[in-house]
């Protein structure tokens, strides 16, 4: 929160700066305005203005209003008949030169620009998909653009999320996009829905909009707004990325009422069951290179245009392409492939006849997404002896040991850190040794006997792949932390299940909220990425 608060501070003073900048450029150009009207003044002759002396000597201050009231009134209609002479043509005068480029081309056109000014598209979820999403919807001359999310800008946001900037950290990232959007195209009306998207306020949001982009990055989340464009017959453009693949859908394409087997299928149809919560990696977790989320982004928008400027049914151009997931990987090659969907599921609990979910199943909160989708919470599988918190672990470090009040050191004990090696490579805690948790999972209880060790205090590295051998070769306890505190605590679980605790007689547990608990409990300065 204090860094919240220094942050508008500094946005605060970053605009009173500004302000003090543009009052001074205003006076100074009123100054210049009013030096030439003055010598403007000076040079006219008396003949050219007949109303100069008699409409401001010796007249009644009302009549006068009157008759500058009446001129003004000329003036105006003379200019409205001018803008309706203008108006021969269907774009304004800027919007010829503004979006020229893709007027040109047969695939846009005149109609397929009108139809885009024209449309409503909403975009939810202004992160690494909605900022380039929002971004070339706008610049393409879409007219009206809502944009929906309840989180504030964060400096890890910005290496993906175009829109935001440095000295928008800690606005809301709604306010901090309606600036860069507006910087970039003043055309477009822009709507703010700064909040989080849930059941009871999804269709309220929706309905006023011809399309909507699902740019968020939980399946709870997709499925409500998957939903609600069913209900509501709206076309969904959805995709999602993470580390370096991303996949993208069009969705309820044609829009068609539930039950009508002509209609496109949603995402229940293609992913009847949720994942299970413990597959769900976030970008948080998982990592994402911006370029990959940007990408999808752009063919978020791509195919958003695709939609709106579609030719009317019953002309050559109607035909709308049969739905298709469109999986990108930037490593592979080639970096595209699409796989062909099914249609409508003849069940499907949101677009079929039998279908369960209604508005008013929606609008009354009735409907869990969350609890339909299920959650990861930290997990508390160790019992209290099992587990030590940072603070507690950093005295052991230093010299005096928690539990039994001797002396104790670094050296006398193994860290075991559980992260994989390329997280454990950008920092770790002096002296801990890698054991990725992929290979923890990997092995096998019954591949490894429960044998005595051969003490040898000095082997200290850990190969993945035989890891459970290296730990073995020494009795001295084990201490396993990771990034927040619960792979740790299954790793602990599956030593004890390998036999490295000797029946107990080797102390194994884990570092209770780890590394981000020792930042904050122990060491400021060790990076949070």
């Amino acid at each position: 929160m204090v860094a919240v608060i220094d942050s508008l501070r500094q946005q605060i003073a970053s605009c009173e700066a500004t302000l003090r900048d543009l009052r001074q450029q205003l006076a100074e150009a009123e100054h210049v305005h009013r030096q030439q009207e003055n010598a403007l003044r000076k040079t006219k002759s008396p003949s050219t203005d007949p109303l100069d002396h008699d409409m401001n000597f010796g007249i009644p201050d009302d009549f006068r209003s009157e008759v500058f009231a009446i001129l003004q009134h000329g003036a105006a209609t003379q200019e409205q008949d001018d803008v309706d002479k203008q108006r021969k043509w269907p774009l304004e005068k800027n919007e010829y030169t503004r979006y020229g480029r893709q007027l040109i081309m047969p695939e846009i056109g005149l109609q397929g620009q009108l139809s885009l000014k024209q449309a409503r598209v909403l975009v939810v979820g202004v992160g690494g998909l909605g900022c380039p999403a929002a971004a070339y919807l706008v610049g393409a001359g879409v007219g009206t653009v809502g944009l929906v999310d309840g989180d504030v800008v964060e400096i890890s946001n910005l290496h993906r999320q175009i829109l935001h900037s440095t000295a928008r950290v800690g606005m809301t990232k709604v306010e901090s996009a309606m600036v860069a959007l507006s910087s970039l195209n003043p055309n477009v009306k822009l709507i703010p829905h700064i909040s989080r998207l849930i059941p009871e306020t999804s269709v309220s949001i929706f309905k006023d909009y011809d399309i909507v982009l699902d740019c968020t990055d939980t399946p709870a989340s997709r499925y409500l707004i998957s939903d609600t464009c069913v209900l509501l017959g709206k076309t969904l453009v959805s995709a999602s990325a993470l580390r370096i693949d991303g996949q993208l859908m069009v969705l309820n394409n044609p829009p068609l009422p539930p039950g009508d087997p002509k209609g496109g299928p949603c995402y229940r149809c293609v992913f009847p069951k949720p994942p299970p919560p413990v597959s769900v990696v976030s970008c948080g977790d998982g990592g994402i290179l911006g370029p990959v989320v940007g990408v999808m982004g752009v063919l978020q928008a791509l195919e958003a245009i695709k939609v709106l400027t579609q030719k009317p049914a019953g002309t050559d151009a109607a035909q709308v392409d049969p739905p298709s997931l469109l999986i990108f990987s930037a490593y592979s090659s080639p970096m595209f492939r699409s796989i062909r969907l099914r249609s409508r599921k003849l069940k499907c609990a949101a677009c079929s006849v039998q279908a369960t979910v209604s508005p008013e199943v929606l609008e009354s909160g009735s409907l869990d997404y969350v609890q339909f989708c299920g959650s990861i919470s930290p997990i508390n599988a160790l019992t209290p002896r099992e587990r030590i918190s940072a603070e507690n672990y950093a005295q052991l470090r230093s010299g005096v040991n928690p539990f039994t009040g001797t002396v104790s050191s670094k050296d006398n004990h193994i860290l075991v850190d559980v992260r994989e090696k390329v997280q454990f490579e950008l920092c770790s805690i002096d002296g801990s040794v890698n054991v990725p948790f992929s290979a923890v999972s990997a092995t096998s209880s019954l591949s490894h006997d429960v044998n005595t060790p051969s003490p040898r205090s000095n082997a200290m590295e850990v190969d993945e792949n035989d890891w459970v051998t290296h730990l073995r070769q020494t009795e001295k306890p084990i201490f396993v932390v990771c990034r927040l505190g619960n792979d740790s605590q299954v790793t602990v679980k599956k030593m004890k299940e390998l036999g490295l605790d000797y029946g107990g007689k080797r102390y194994i547990g884990d570092i209770r909220g780890g590394l981000q608990a020792w930042r904050k409990g122990v060491d400021a300065d060790f990076p949070n990425y």
